[in-house]
């Protein structure tokens, strides 16, 4: 288990599909994995009061941040199963059907990453003190609220 691991967590812009490959195929010898769950976030083209968002910029209280998420991964840890957890949000602007978050968690059995996924990423839009401003295509923008 990866408990005691401090976690890297921020990535420079836009979360590419070769890096969220390349973190799942690094579990495959990790042959006591019996299942994984995975969340990606992806920034949407919302009209917001007429205009559309073209994307996000992100930014953080990053120490805050990382002391954070690394209490919320110990509760989980310590209230399910479960063999590792990796966690990747977005800095900096993120376009329109971009990767802004993404989240892997594995287990023996797959009961327990389902339920470990949903409490994880309802803990991390309520508890990191990440913030977006959405962008518009006029230069104008708007802070975005977690929903």
């Amino acid at each position: 288990m990866e408990t005691k691991k401090k976690h890297t967590l921020f990535i420079d812009g836009a979360i590419s599909p070769e890096f969220i490959a390349g973190s799942i195929s690094k579990h495959q010898s990790k042959t006591g994995i019996g299942a994984h769950d995975i969340f990606l976030g992806q920034v949407r083209a919302d009209t917001i009061e007429g205009k559309t968002v073209t994307g996000i910029e992100y930014t953080a209280y990053e120490e805050m941040a990382l002391e954070k998420i690394h209490e919320i991964r110990e509760a989980l840890f310590d209230k399910f199963e479960l063999s590792c957890m990796h966690i990747y949000h977005s800095l900096g602007e993120v376009p329109v059907g971009g990767i802004c978050l993404f989240v892997f968690v594995s287990s023996p059995h797959r009961k327990a990453v389902f339920e470990a996924l949903h409490e994880l990423v309802e803990r991390i839009k309520q508890e990191l003190p990440v913030f977006g401003k959405e962008l518009f295509g006029d230069a104008s923008y708007a802070w975005k609220v977690n929903k």
